[in-house]
């Protein structure tokens, strides 16, 4: 798998650099805004890794650029990136980043991010583009969901969790586990937060949000799509 790093910062890429092909990694590199788009243009790649604080073309209007370009939209970005705060780390994710690291970081977590990353959307690409179940059909490639035919509005972060959840039918998640696989680990969000978005995408798709028959509560231990027909 190839994978384009881009900092504007040497030491950076090389670091990067070495502890991916130690992986088994393709590595190329660019050190702007402006290389990656001549790059992206003639390359294919699986990954980028972005940094945040890039000259003439930040890497926050590159990640926009790479996400409407249908050529380079589905290509996952994990941001690397000096800052730490938390407005700096939604923004980087809203408008589309797959994961956030901050530097000074770890390689080998670096290296566990991406292949996490690269695992999660090997499966997303692998998984069917539609499900039907009873009165419910969820189609991931447009974002759209209908019961009985008639299409329902979720928020991205509704679809998310339903998303996730369907594609793992019949398994068992966690508050926390869904907090780490939606909303990636942000701090700011609390285990409550699960409970309210639930609560939301229940009164959406459910007949009757409190005996669901879609996402189910196992007591004591989490939340779980059944897809129960009757």
């Amino acid at each position: 798998m190839k994978i384009l790093v881009v900092d504007d910062e040497p030491d950076i890429i090389e670091l990067v650099r070495y502890n991916l092909v130690r992986e088994g990694f393709s590595v190329d590199s660019a050190e702007s805004g402006e290389q990656v788009l001549r790059k992206i243009r003639s390359e294919s790649y699986d990954l980028v890794i972005l940094d945040l604080m890039l000259p003439v073309i930040s890497g926050i209007e590159l990640c926009k650029i790479l996400r409407k370009d249908e050529k380079t939209s589905r290509i996952p970005i994990i941001m690397l990136t000096a800052k730490a705060e938390e407005t700096d780390k939604i923004v980087g994710l809203e408008i589309g980043a797959d994961d956030y690291v901050t530097k000074p970081f770890s390689p080998r977590e670096l290296v566990a991010r991406v292949k996490a990353v690269l695992r999660r959307t090997d499966e997303e690409q692998r998984a069917p583009k539609e499900m039907k179940t009873g009165a419910l059909t969820v189609n991931f490639d447009t974002y759209r969901v209908s019961v009985k035919g008639e299409p329902i509005k979720l928020s991205a972060t509704e679809f998310k969790i339903l998303k996730f959840l369907v594609q793992r039918k019949g398994k068992i998640f966690s508050r926390d586990h869904l907090l780490d696989a939606v909303w990636k680990g942000e701090s700011f969000v609390t285990p409550r937060t699960v409970d309210v978005h639930i609560n939301r995408l229940r009164s959406q798709i459910e007949d009757d949000p409190k005996d669901p028959k879609y996402i189910k509560t196992m007591r004591g231990v989490g939340y779980y799509f059944s897809g129960d027909k009757d």
